[in-house]
């Protein structure tokens, strides 16, 4: 295996630092007129007749508070625009919240969605760490819809989609979202010192380990209202966006990552209890990469898998590789053990040889099962996010968040 493959080796440094350069660049032009983000095409130009969705706009957010502290040039201005963008054409002045999205003939989409108020909640907590004077209006106000909508106290989840007026909720409850809620809480909490945040980020996480675990790691995306499983949820449409059937063993990876954050954030000073949280988390890795790696003979993860852990969509998604060379590298860095840092190699190397666009830029965000670029479900190259952690979250303390671990420098190593 090449060294630049190899984790911790300054050949691995020096290749993410490469690929994070690029990616901030490429992504410069998301900038609509009203500050939201364009969908962006396989050359980073914009595509302006797709909706500019309000989950990409926070993403950019929370990217270029990386960027900032990364020494990208344009961040300011781009964070700067993005946050107006969120705290104006994006958000409902009349019914509250935010739009899904913002439509090319100026309308937007119905609903409103617990994942896009998540990641306007990061996208807050990213511009309060990067000092925009409107950061911690943006933050309050993410926060304060949030609870007021989404949170079930009593749960200890949060629901998924409203009608556009909040006056109407949908029975469909996901994990998805509740993922998201889990960054976004971690990230508050880190921004913001409320801990009330990472609590509840821990009954999320609860919750979801007895799911996997009673499910043979494998965790069941879609519930009923009365959070019952429902295993069936979208059969007919196997490679939805958001909600495919079946297991989605690159969600298995990012649950897990997610899980060593918050316990290690939560039991700093009692590590014992953080044990059975990483036991967890290494369970959930190595059934997505069990089912899901070179499981049909090319390399690669599949998208999904049926309950039998046989793949089902066998197209390749950029932001599960993310995922998994994200979580490898944690795992290592909290175990110690060698199986990881080799499959962040392999990882990286198939990254490098199939997934990494080299002649235009940033990802190829789909491949299909021979490794050949595809665009049935993710065409061009809408964001940065998954991609840009990727090149981070490996070589920054796993307990923070990665836009507070790099603006605090805590990182593994001189990058």
């Amino acid at each position: 295996m090449e060294k630049k493959y190899q984790i911790d080796t300054e050949e691995n440094k020096i290749f993410m630092r490469e690929i994070r350069e690029n990616l901030l660049h490429f992504g410069r032009q998301f900038p609509a007129p009203d500050g939201t983000c364009y969908y962006l095409g396989d050359d980073g130009t914009p595509w302006k007749s797709y909706n500019r969705e309000t989950y990409a706009t926070s993403r950019m957010t929370h990217v270029y508070t990386i960027g900032k502290y990364l020494g990208c040039k344009d961040s300011d201005r781009l964070i700067d625009s993005a946050v107006n963008g969120l705290l104006g054409a994006a958000r409902d002045k009349e019914n509250g919240g935010w739009y899904s999205a913002l439509t090319e003939d100026g309308g937007h989409s119905k609903n409103k969605l617990c994942y896009a108020h998540a990641f306007v909640i990061l996208a807050g907590s990213g511009a309060v760490l990067a000092g925009h004077p409107r950061g911690k209006e943006l933050l309050d106000m993410a926060l304060e819809t949030y609870d007021r909508y989404f949170w079930n106290e009593e749960e200890g989840l949060s629901c998924d989609t409203w009608n556009t007026e909040f006056t109407v909720k949908d029975p469909y409850r996901g994990l998805n979202a509740n993922m998201h809620t889990v960054e976004a809480f971690l990230a508050a909490a880190d921004v913001t010192g409320n801990e009330t945040y990472r609590m509840r980020c821990g009954r999320i996480i609860n919750h979801v380990i007895g799911w996997a675990e009673s499910n043979e790691w494998r965790i069941p995306e879609h519930y009923t209202s009365d959070w019952e499983p429902d295993l069936e949820c979208n059969k007919d449409h196997p490679d939805d966006q958001f909600k495919p059937y079946g297991a989605t063993p690159g969600h298995g990876l990012e649950w897990a990552r997610l899980i060593v954050q918050w316990a290690l954030s939560s039991f700093k000073d009692e590590k014992d209890r953080a044990v059975p949280y990483i036991t967890a988390a290494e369970n959930l890795f190595n059934r997505a990469i069990e089912d899901g790696w070179d499981a049909d003979g090319a390399a690669g993860i599949v998208y999904t898998t049926g309950w039998d852990g046989k793949p089902i969509v066998h197209d390749r998604m950029h932001w599960v590789l993310a995922e998994a060379v994200n979580t490898a590298a944690v795992l290592f860095r909290v175990t110690g053990k060698q199986k990881y840092a080799d499959e962040y190699s392999e990882f990286v190397e198939y990254l490098d040889r199939k997934v990494l666009d080299h002649k235009n830029g940033s990802w190829f965000h789909q491949m299909d099962r021979n490794n050949v670029p595809n665009g049935t479900v993710w065409p061009g190259k809408p964001d940065l996010y998954h991609a840009i952690q990727a090149t981070l979250i490996p070589y920054y303390t796993p307990e923070l968040s990665i836009a507070v671990a790099v603006k605090e420098g805590k990182i593994h190593g001189k990058m």
